[in-house]
């Protein structure tokens, strides 16, 4: 009875403050959020009174399930926009801005923190700048995709964002692995470069090879099924499968193997839709059935965010700094990146905005940086209030961005609603 409590207290906080949101013009996906912060722990649930919200932080994480299928499904759906047609027309532009624009995040937060340190070396390490740095380069793939299957987002900035913000993924796995080593080098005094550079590859390698063979059985068995409401069924299937094998650890000669779940779900999803020819069909019945699931994803993640780390003025002075340089890296990376490869001018002014966003992964990389002690304390309370910053404020700029880029007409939101009454009364003829 519990969980079922919370998830309709979940689902319908965040239905209920989506109104609000559209009301002042801001994303579904920061009234998510919004929602989550209230019924979470460190608003609401401090009450302790049952159906009111979470009453702790652990209930929140025992949610961990359902996030971690969302992810899934958020992943599946950015596989959808690897299609050799489009690939080729900006695949290379894709690739070379999304991994300069990475990296450009994390030279330039590194740049600024290490100078940092040496003002205030007593407060800001130079393993927690460095650190911090290598977490610059992770961008959230939800925030984004939520805005712009909201708005019915499209364009050239529209086509090549997706892709850029899966390859952030892959980018900030192994730029996180090398400076949490050095990290740790610095710390302990012992170099490890196998856990530096080696194992980042092979999770990399071991996650998109997953994908792609589950990616190939996915279309297998999906012609064994000819059904709308089967397919849907085998699509929903082969995510959460995927899912679960990501979870699988080893260890080989004493390398640790492990898998990215969103590697693996957006490799699953590129080979599907390329070697499927109901691809689409089936994308956007699967995308319907997730609508409940994204929204439970975003109010738990909401519930997570600790408004306590703003009570310590440290952490939100080198916060603000983390901030304000790693959306200059983005922002500076993305244009002159796009700009040498000759992407299209709205390309160049926009697509540094539309990076902002950052969430999922980089929470994941300040739970391990922890290892470092002390050091990591400060390097997830910073991380938590830049992510608090950034989920709020980076929806809505991302909108902005958008809009003002041509790709969002007015009164988008509205009309999808209106074809999709349309679309379900057919198909109930």
């Amino acid at each position: 009875m519990e969980i079922l409590l919370i998830l309709s207290i979940s689902l319908i906080s965040g239905l209920l403050m989506s109104r609000l949101a559209k009301l002042v013009g801001l994303p579904a996906v920061t009234a998510y959020l919004v929602a989550g912060i209230i019924i979470g722990p460190f608003c609401l649930g401090r009450f302790g009174v049952p159906g009111l919200g979470f009453g702790s932080l652990e209930q929140v994480k025992s949610m961990g399930v359902i996030s971690d299928v969302a992810m899934g499904f958020i992943a599946f759906s950015i596989g959808n926009e690897f299609r050799l047609s489009q690939l080729k027309e900006n695949g290379k532009q894709a690739t070379v801005v999304g991994i300069i624009q990475a990296l450009a995040a994390t030279l330039l937060v590194d740049a600024v923190l290490i100078g940092l340190h040496f003002i205030i070396p007593d407060v800001l390490s130079l393993p927690s700048a460095v650190t911090l740095g290598a977490i610059a380069a992770a961008t959230a793939p939800a925030a984004t995709l939520m805005v712009v299957r909201q708005y019915k987002a499209h364009g050239p900035l529209t086509d090549i964002l997706l892709p850029i913000v899966a390859l952030d993924d892959a980018v900030g796995l192994v730029v996180f692995a090398v400076s949490f080593g050095i990290a740790g080098a610095m710390t302990t005094g012992r170099v490890d470069v196998i856990s530096m550079i080696l194992e980042p590859i092979i999770e990399v390698v071991l996650s998109l090879a997953l994908g792609f063979i589950m990616g190939f059985i996915f279309n297998l068995t999906e012609k064994l099924f000819h059904s709308r409401s089967k397919r849907m069924s085998i699509s929903i299937t082969f995510v959460l499968l995927t899912v679960a094998l990501t979870k699988i650890e080893f260890t080989v000669f004493g390398v640790k193997c492990g898998f990215s779940p969103l590697l693996a779900c957006m490799m699953l999803g590129t080979v599907f839709c390329n070697v499927c020819d109901v691809s689409e069909e089936l994308m956007d019945r699967t995308e319907r059935w997730t609508a409940p699931l994204y929204i439970l994803f975003f109010v738990f993640s909401g519930a997570e965010l600790d408004f306590g780390v703003i009570a310590n003025l440290v952490i939100i002075g080198i916060g603000v700094v983390y901030i304000v340089s790693r959306s200059a890296g983005k922002y500076i990376g993305a244009r002159e990146s796009s700009r040498l490869m000759k992407c299209d001018p709205k390309i160049v002014k926009y697509l540094g905005v539309t990076l902002l966003p950052q969430a999922g992964v980089a929470l994941g990389m300040s739970v391990m940086a922890e290892e470092l002690g002390p050091d990591g304390i400060i390097i997830r309370n910073i991380i938590l209030f830049s992510v608090l910053v950034y989920e709020l404020i980076g929806p809505f700029l991302t909108k902005v961005a958008l809009t003002k880029a041509g790709e969002i007409e007015p009164g988008a939101e509205s009309a999808r609603g209106k074809d999709d009454m349309r679309s379900g009364r057919k198909k109930e003829a």
